[in-house]
């Protein structure tokens, strides 16, 4: 209960914040949208350029870690994917979109602040290790998957190359990108400079969850229940606990097996959402799980806690 009341709710809190003010008009739309903007464009690469800036690349980047994570991740897709198609009769459009929320979980707004806030600032190594792959491994997945079961005639390999081509403009990329060019050239950058960009980065996470409420308050949870709670399933217990078992079988370490546990058990990212508006495809589904899985990661992520210890 400790760990809900002090770790977990603090965090919540900041998103039922930014919910709120959405819901009262207190900021409009557009308000939200700049201060996402903000937020995941400019304050989190800044954050995440920090941070590999400063990683220990070849202590963080261990194999067992991405392998236990991305195992889990995998798995979650493929099953949500198969379980849309077959279970619920959606399909193959719908399938990857659906597979896309269950592979996609909310690594950076909902994983780091929450293992941050449990474990400490030290504790967040794998956190980045996981985060500094996960967009462009999964938009690969996702948009592959897509444009293969729509048989554009492009061809997979282009479809990836394309893929690829646009994880490159993405900020997150960058930041990742260019702090591991720093990092790996022994780059030693002025210290005012630092100092500019970790006051425009403490304001990322803050300011993400926040807008993410605001964000939130537009996903009202329509129809195609039964699904929907399908996909909850997978993203909360099966990613978890896939990551899990990899990770006891990999032997890994129990900082590194903590972080992928708990960042496997995050509720779907907004970018759940953003692969099935992308395509037109199961958005009520996308959007009404990111918000139902969000609500209950109060609860789960307590519950790995506890298991964690």
């Amino acid at each position: 209960m400790q760990a809900l009341l002090q770790v977990i709710l603090p965090v919540f809190l900041v998103v039922a914040a930014g919910y709120g003010a959405a819901w009262r008009n207190w900021m409009t739309e557009d308000a939200v949208d700049g201060l996402m903007k903000f937020a995941q464009s400019f304050a989190i690469p800044m954050l995440l350029f920090l941070a590999l800036m400063r990683l220990d690349l070849g202590q963080a980047f261990d194999w067992r870690l991405l392998v236990s994570f991305y195992g889990g991740a995998i798995s979650g897709f493929v099953a949500g994917l198969l379980g849309a198609r077959f279970l619920f009769g959606r399909d193959w459009e719908d399938a990857v979109a659906v597979g896309f929320v269950c592979l996609f979980s909310n690594s950076m707004l909902l994983g780091v602040p929450i293992t941050e806030r449990a474990y400490g600032p030290e504790a967040l190594a794998p956190n980045y290790a996981i985060i500094s792959i996960h967009a462009p491994l999964c938009y690969l997945i996702g948009i592959t998957a897509m444009e293969g079961v729509r048989a554009r005639g492009a061809g997979i390999g282009r479809t990836a190359f394309k893929a690829l081509q646009g994880m490159w403009t993405n900020p997150l990329v960058i930041g990742i990108g260019l702090g591991a060019i720093v990092n790996l050239g022994g780059i030693t950058l002025p210290t005012v400079v630092v100092d500019a960009v970790e006051l425009i980065s403490r304001a990322g996470l803050p300011a993400a969850l926040f807008g993410l409420g605001g964000v939130l308050f537009r996903y009202r949870p329509e129809g195609d229940l039964r699904l929907i709670a399908y996909a909850t399933l997978l993203s909360l217990a099966l990613h978890p606990t896939i990551t899990w078992g990899l990770g006891r079988f990999f032997a890994l370490e129990h900082g590194p097996f903590r972080s992928a546990v708990l960042t496997a058990g995050m509720a779907p990212g907004v970018n759940a959402y953003l692969f099935a508006n992308m395509y037109g495809r199961a958005k009520r589904v996308a959007a009404s799980t990111v918000l139902l899985a969000t609500g209950l990661c109060v609860l789960t992520a307590w519950g790995w806690m506890t298991v964690l210890g």
